[in-house]
């Protein structure tokens, strides 16, 4: 209950905050000016933002934030980086990601020959682009797959059930299951073990062998899987993932 009413404090407190928000229309014709980075100076709260910004980034993936202070000094150390390589390689990589938002489809779709890698040296200066490559592609039941691929399955279903899905969907042995450097299941396991994973869901097997709980922010699992056809010949399966929570 005190859960519940914290958050509909804070929901309460942001629809306020989006209510206190001025009009789009009344930003008609208004300007924007770049201002200069500049940190010594209080009254413009470059610092206060910086700060903002990177605690909250750090709280999303976990880092240790930094107090105005430490902030401060960091931001001192990193102007030369953020006015040279930094700028180029964001502006470099800016100018790839208009072309994915413009990708467009049918006849319009870009051709992986309209992107470009850059390799950049400002010492000498040196800039060279080149086209990249198409990933491998591969025939996996009946269908052609590249390592972008993946067999998608929407519930935590059991190891043996995964097992049986193969068999079934795809008349393939499953010979070895791992996530990560964590290693599932395999044939060769001791047969009392081997039982008793069968039974347990997928992700409660990653939480057994591996010992570590699953992150709550965690939805998919992704698994490597080998396989062996009926004529006892390896199969290259794709990724396989799946989907632990809603």
């Amino acid at each position: 209950n005190e859960n519940n009413t914290e958050a509909d404090a804070d929901s309460g407190e942001l629809e306020e905050l989006m209510a206190s928000l001025p009009d789009p229309s009344s930003f008609a014709g208004v300007r924007l000016l770049p201002a200069d980075f500049e940190k010594d100076d209080d009254s413009n709260f470059h610092i206060d933002f910086v700060t903002a910004a990177s605690n909250l980034r750090a709280s999303n993936y976990g880092i240790a934030i930094a107090d105005r202070s430490r902030t401060k000094k960091i931001a001192g150390k990193i102007i030369p980086a953020i006015a040279t390589t930094t700028s180029l390689v964001t502006g470099l990589v800016c100018l790839e990601l208009y072309k994915i938002i413009g990708a467009g489809s049918g006849d319009n779709t870009r051709k992986i020959d309209d992107y470009k890698n850059g390799f950049v040296n400002l010492a000498l200066p040196f800039f060279a682009f080149s086209e990249p490559i198409a990933p491998l592609k591969q025939t996996f039941a009946g269908k052609e797959v590249s390592d972008w691929d993946s067999i998608d399955i929407d519930w935590d279903m059991t190891l043996q059930e995964f097992i049986d899905y193969f068999a079934n969907e795809y008349k393939l042995e499953v010979g070895m299951v791992s996530s990560g450097v964590t290693l599932l299941y395999t044939p060769m396991l001791p047969k009392k073990k081997a039982e008793a994973r069968k039974a347990m869901k997928l992700s409660e097997v990653v939480t057994e062998v591996s010992k570590k709980d699953i992150p709550p922010h965690v939805k998919w699992l992704t698994l490597v899987v080998c396989c062996y056809d009926e004529d006892d010949e390896d199969v290259d399966v794709p990724e396989v993932r799946i989907r632990i929570r809603d």
